[in-house]
């Protein structure tokens, strides 16, 4: 069990503190900084606060957000858009463990034709645009 109270499933603690900087979230997600400014864009429900510098400070709330979305994504295969679809109906009503909201590409390719061939034709679609979206977020840099 974490210090909150949740079960720890392989999540790291994270230090008791009113605020966080992006690099302190970005060390316990254990993601680049720029990752989580894309994630900002991409999920509403994680809105940092900004200092009078306008430095981003996370609050705890925010940091579980994070860890959640690093979940959904990395560990679970949810697409941005599957991910976003999740944490909205989580925060409506809370579940224990959520279950993927669309199946993967993969699982879709080999659930054989008929209508789950259109459904994969949008879910690559939905991940080309994902894609295309990160690809721009880089060459910014």
């Amino acid at each position: 069990m974490s210090k909150n109270g949740s079960p720890d499933s392989g999540s790291p603690e994270i230090p008791e503190k009113d605020t966080y900087k992006i690099g302190e979230v970005a060390a316990l997600a254990e993601v680049e900084p720029y990752v989580l400014r894309y994630w900002e864009t991409e999920f509403p429900v994680l809105q940092p606060a900004k200092s009078e510098h306008g430095q981003r400070l996370y609050r705890r709330q925010d940091v579980e957000t994070v860890l959640t979305i690093k979940r959904l994504l990395y560990e679970q295969g949810f697409t941005i858009a599957g991910a976003r679809k999740q944490l909205e109906a989580t925060s409506a009503a809370p579940v224990a463990e959520a279950a993927p909201a669309a199946p993967a590409p993969a699982a879709l390719a080999t659930a054989g034709p008929s209508a789950n061939g259109e459904a994969a034709r949008r879910e690559l679609d939905a991940l080309r645009a994902e894609l295309a979206a990160l690809l721009t977020l880089l060459s910014r840099r």
